[in-house]
């Protein structure tokens, strides 16, 4: 999947002011790339992988998918994409308390009325993959915070997404799981032909081997490294 974005703008409305969140950013995101965004608190970086996810809408600017125009989705289609095509992972987990982790991994799915033992059998493989096979049944409140973030990984993957874009997913870990998250994203996605989106502002993520690193300051795309 090719996502093409030019010129891209946010702008919010404060009162009487115009924040202007993004600024005429421009990019492609071609299949199986490692994209990493970087630059300061206040940039933009969320701003715009919440842009490029179908999340939020641009103020001005195109966003192509597979060379469609996003701007003519209806509201159902670009819930489809999320759903379907995109996969997100986030700092701060969002798993649902009180659910084990299968069934935080599997709760979309079977939201959508997909059979129980099917999607039950993928979430636990995936749990697998993520190296959580014995904690499957564990609810979030029993897990450690790199644990919490492998179940997100294992929920963001379900659908099978062609995209994955994660915000901040090692803002909330130690280093040693910071850099094991990030193996693990990586071999879980641009490995098998996915495409993967990190926003991140940590020196050593953005400048991880074979990923393409975007500079953001003042919501604009900046040259060379930005300060965190």
């Amino acid at each position: 999947m090719n996502l093409h974005a030019t010129n891209l703008r946010r702008v919010h409305q404060r009162g009487s002011h115009d924040i202007v969140a993004l600024d005429d950013v421009s990019l492609d995101i071609r299949p199986g790339e490692f994209l990493t965004v970087t630059g300061p608190s206040g940039s933009g970086k969320s701003t715009l992988l919440h842009l490029l996810g179908l999340i939020d809408s641009p103020t001005a600017g195109t966003l192509r998918i597979d060379g469609v125009d996003t701007a003519t989705l209806s509201d159902d289609e670009r819930s489809g994409f999320r759903r379907r095509v995109f996969g997100f992972v986030f700092q701060s987990f969002l798993l649902l308390p009180g659910l084990s982790a299968w069934e935080n991994v599997a709760t979309a799915e079977l939201l959508d009325g997909r059979p129980l033992r099917t999607q039950r059998a993928r979430a636990l493989a995936l749990l697998d993959e993520v190296g959580l096979a014995d904690r499957w049944d564990h609810p979030p409140d029993e897990l450690s915070g790199g644990e919490q973030q492998r179940v997100a990984i294992a929920r963001s993957l379900m659908p099978d997404p062609q995209v994955v874009f994660a915000d901040e997913p090692t803002g909330a870990l130690d280093q040693s799981n910071s850099a094991s998250i990030l193996s693990l994203l990586r071999s879980l996605t641009v490995d098998r032909g996915r495409s993967l989106v990190v926003v991140t502002h940590e020196p050593a993520i953005a400048t991880s081997a074979e990923a393409r690193v975007l500079n953001l300051r003042d919501g604009r795309i900046a040259e060379g490294p930005v300060p965190a």
